[in-house]
């Protein structure tokens, strides 16, 4: 495996955008098929062809009238892109204007793949030509706030999967930003009942309405996602990641990672390194 290239949202030539886009032309000049993590999020457009990406050791199909969104954080890689044609847009947390969409971006669990239904390519493709005609604009002539008003129409009409299904459920939104917080101190779903106020079952109730686990099944991915970012790409020993990861020592988190995965944290690791 590569060595992890850590990005930072540098647009060119507009020190104030918060919104950039590309084609998938300009992504295969400058993707050396490395792994990647960035500080802003990728949403891409993919118009046809077809192609992979590997988000987070999920590989997701690239194709006909799909979308990719690759969060903050996460760590991906681009395979096999060479037929692969549409637009990528790069936004930083803070570019998106309405609530929904700021809600929806400041999720840690967006869907990393999903087909775009034919009803709705017609909107998507307007929402997307508006944005790259405003981002196309010279820089006399750009408004700044357009391109964020635009991301957040495109994003909108994607309809990204379970959106809905987070925006009505206000207790796992808060679960949520809690676990994002806290996970590396607190892996016990009763913390996070009591902090919120509400019983352990209807916490769990709450969660799994929106994602189909138990809010303790939801920590536990959470726990294991970062255990893996840490024994692949930081290289981390066993020793390491139980102090990154609030276990008291690494037979502890060794036990948690092999229940949890089937594997003990150093064969995962030699495993995943030798691909």
């Amino acid at each position: 495996m590569t060595v992890i290239r850590q990005m930072t949202y540098q647009p060119p030539g507009r020190h104030a955008a918060t919104v950039e886009t590309m084609t998938f032309d300009r992504l295969r000049e400058l993707n050396d098929g490395g792994t990647q993590r960035a500080d802003f999020h990728v949403l891409a457009v993919v118009d046809s062809g077809r192609g992979r990406v590997t988000v987070d050791f999920l590989r997701h199909p690239l194709e006909e009238r799909s979308a990719v969104w690759i969060p903050p954080g996460a760590v991906h890689r681009w395979n096999d892109i060479a037929d692969v044609a549409g637009h990528l847009v790069l936004f930083v947390p803070t570019a998106p204007v309405t609530h929904a969409t700021r809600q929806l971006v400041a999720s840690p669990d967006l869907a990393a793949h999903w087909r775009v239904p034919d009803a709705d390519w017609p909107f998507v493709d307007a929402a997307r030509g508006h944005l790259l005609l405003e981002a196309s604009a010279p820089p006399a002539d750009l408004l700044t706030e357009l391109p964020e008003i635009l991301v957040s129409a495109l994003i909108a009409r994607l309809r990204p999967p379970h959106a809905e299904a987070r925006f009505a459920q206000p207790l796992f939104q808060m679960f949520r930003a809690g676990v994002e917080a806290h996970f590396r101190e607190h892996h016990d779903a009763g913390y996070y009942a009591r902090a919120l106020g509400y019983a352990p079952r209807t916490l769990s109730r709450a969660v799994q309405q929106v994602t189909g686990r138990t809010a303790k099944a939801y920590i536990v991915d959470r726990i294991v996602l970062e255990a893996k970012r840490l024994l692949a790409h930081d290289r981390l020993t066993a020793a390491h990641c139980a102090a990154a990861l609030g276990f008291p020592d690494a037979s502890n988190f060794s036990v948690f990672f092999t229940k949890a995965t089937g594997m003990r944290p150093g064969a995962w690791q030699a495993a995943t390194t030798a691909r």
